[in-house]
């Protein structure tokens, strides 16, 4: 295996990667060239054929409709014709036909057949269903179904197609009921109609070069009228697909349905006999991707060759120089390029021995100045503990102010600063204590202009949140709401639990200048882009805590840190935090303190 490896990567040089990738990109080019055209010269050989095979479906459907317009014709003269309308008149009425009357009616219904070819038979029969010619008074309902005889009495005289005849599938059966003129148009019998399948017969099942294309009538209920070849058309139909398979050909379905009798005709043509032309494309195609590819491959391994030549022999003069020493690269009647490239090594050459010695010694001063850093860094502990002596002789002077002034910084640097061993995560009880030493010593150089309430449910102070991530807030709404006014200002800080206890709600309210609808519409946006280099000061902490956000809750979906605010109406900072259990405790109301 791995002198198997060893071997590949003897392969492994610029000049067979480029050829590797000049070949590849050509091969992928001529692939996507030629089964564009490909499918491009497809396309328009199935619309041109689909278009001619509609036309066709349209010209043979319309001699379909000119059929059953003469049939629709004969049977509309037969049912409004006045001796059969009389006939039928007297014997709703209650009259007997006698022979003078039937053989009438012989005489009309022959001179019907006359007129047509199609119709093989005609019947006649009463309101009641009973068979009045032929004279065997056979009921309708044993040679037409019940729901065509309803279909007829709703079309009030229209022929209703019924499909194929039970007692004979040769055979096609029409309905329409005789409406009485003389009567208001009411129901005096029906007329039902046979007609040969051979009379709407079509072309089909024609066979070209082995291959078979059909054409089909169907009737509303999309059953064969003519020839079904054993297809299940209907299932066809109703995918409405134009690419279909039959017996594992592919054919082009195309279909025509008439407006005036709801037949449809269909076509079935092999897809192999429409794209015949396409193959003879396709052989050029082949042909000329073939001897493409060819001309670039030669092609491509002179170039390769004359890229890779140079370089080849530059590293060579690399290989052979010692470890302390370097070969100048003689010059050579190449491309430019490689003319600027062999300069750029010579002069490598020359000022490798200087670069060493440089090297050398800012090594020497970077290890003396990391040297230096280290002696500069301050023990934290060294801090707390001046601070603490500073305490102690304040309380031995009973400077009692002061010394719990110095005790509160000791605690807020000592909360601050830290130590490695710190946890990032505290609690909110936590947080909020080292907010209340921060704002003690704030009132110290605000006085009575600083008012301050924290307002937090006992039951969440136990939760852990980040570590500072409220506190830069204050300190903004401070130094930016509190600090520019002359007359007493106020800070809220409040924590709401959500009405599913899921998550935290967490302000910073001041009652400042506020900030202009527009400034803080963009200020909202930079903070989301964390870029805040155009608002100094008030961005970069707000920037700070929503970075932080992301960062710890990055599972949560939170929406980040959002500002509300008003001109002379103050700020209002939000942003929202998971919720957990919390402990007993809570916070006084210091609006009123002084």
């Amino acid at each position: 295996m791995e002198s198997f490896l060893s071997s590949l990567r003897k392969f492994n040089t610029l000049r067979n990667q480029i050829l590797a990738v000049f070949l590849s990109v050509m091969l992928f080019v001529l692939a996507f060239v030629s089964l564009v055209v490909y499918d491009q010269l497809g396309g328009f050989f199935r619309q041109n054929a689909e278009r001619q095979i509609q036309q066709t479906a349209a010209e043979a459907n319309g001699r379909m409709e000119t059929l059953y317009k003469q049939i629709d014709t004969l049977t509309n003269q037969l049912m409004t014709n006045s001796t059969v309308q009389q006939m039928l008149l007297k014997m709703l009425e209650g009259e007997n036909m006698n022979y003078g009357k039937l053989e009438s009616l012989i005489k009309i219904i022959n001179n019907t057949y006359a007129y047509s070819d199609g119709i093989s038979s005609i019947e006649l029969y009463n309101t009641e269903g009973k068979r009045i010619f032929p004279f065997d008074g056979k009921n309708i309902f044993k040679v037409v179904d019940s729901k065509w005889v309803k279909a007829a009495d709703k079309e009030k005289g229209k022929l209703v197609w019924t499909g194929k005849d039970h007692g004979n599938s040769s055979y096609s059966a029409a309905i329409r009921r005789v409406s009485l003129m003389d009567r208001w148009f009411t129901n005096g019998g029906y007329l039902v109609v046979r007609i040969s399948n051979s009379y709407f017969q079509v072309q089909g099942n024609n066979q070209e070069n082995g291959q078979n294309d059909y054409m089909m009538l169907l009737d509303r209920d999309l059953t064969p009228i003519t020839y079904d070849y054993g297809i299940d058309i209907k299932s066809i139909i109703q995918q409405e697909e134009k690419s279909i398979m039959i017996h594992g050909q592919e054919y082009m379905a195309v279909t025509e349905k008439s407006a005036l009798t709801g037949w449809t005709f269909v076509i079935l043509k092999p897809m192999s006999f429409l794209l015949q032309g396409v193959s003879k494309v396709r052989a050029v195609i082949v042909l000329a991707v073939s001897l493409g590819f060819f001309l670039f491959v030669i092609s491509s391994i002179v170039l390769s060759t004359m890229i890779t030549r140079p370089i080849k022999k530059l590293t060579n003069t690399m290989k052979n120089a010692k470890m302390d020493e370097l070969k100048l690269n003689p010059e050579s009647n190449s491309s430019l390029e490689f003319i600027e490239l062999n300069n750029t090594y010579n002069k490598m050459v020359e000022r490798t021995n200087h670069l060493i010695q440089v090297v050398y010694e800012k090594e020497l001063l970077r290890s003396r100045t990391e040297l230096k850093a280290l002696q500069a860094q301050i023990d934290p502990h060294f801090l707390y503990n001046t601070l603490n002596a500073l305490y102690w002789s304040l309380e031995e002077k009973e400077e009692e102010e002061l010394a719990e002034i110095v005790i509160s910084m000791s605690e807020l640097f000592r909360y601050t600063i830290g130590n490695r061993s710190s946890s990032e995560w505290v609690t909110i009880h936590d947080e909020l204590d080292h907010i209340e030493r921060y704002m003690g010593l704030m009132k110290m150089r605000l006085g009575e202009r600083l008012l301050w309430k924290i307002a937090a449910p006992p039951k969440l102070l136990g939760v852990k949140i980040p570590k500072l991530i409220i506190q830069p807030l204050v300190e903004n709404a401070i130094q930016h709401g509190i600090e520019n006014k002359r007359i007493q200002g106020t800070v809220l800080i409040q924590l709401e639990e959500s009405a599913g206890g899921d998550s935290i709600k967490i302000t910073v309210q001041d009652n400042g200048p506020g900030i202009d609808h527009k400034e803080l519409h963009q200020l909202n946006e930079e903070i989301k882009k964390e870029n805040v280099s155009s608002f100094k000061g008030i961005g970069m902490a707000l920037t700070n805590v929503n970075k932080r956000l992301s960062l710890y809750y990055d599972a949560y979906s939170l929406g980040g840190l959002h500002l509300e605010s008003e001109l002379g109406s103050g700020t209002k900072v939000v942003f929202v935090i998971p919720a957990g259990e919390g402990i007993k405790g809570e916070y006084k109301d210091n609006l009123n303190s002084g």
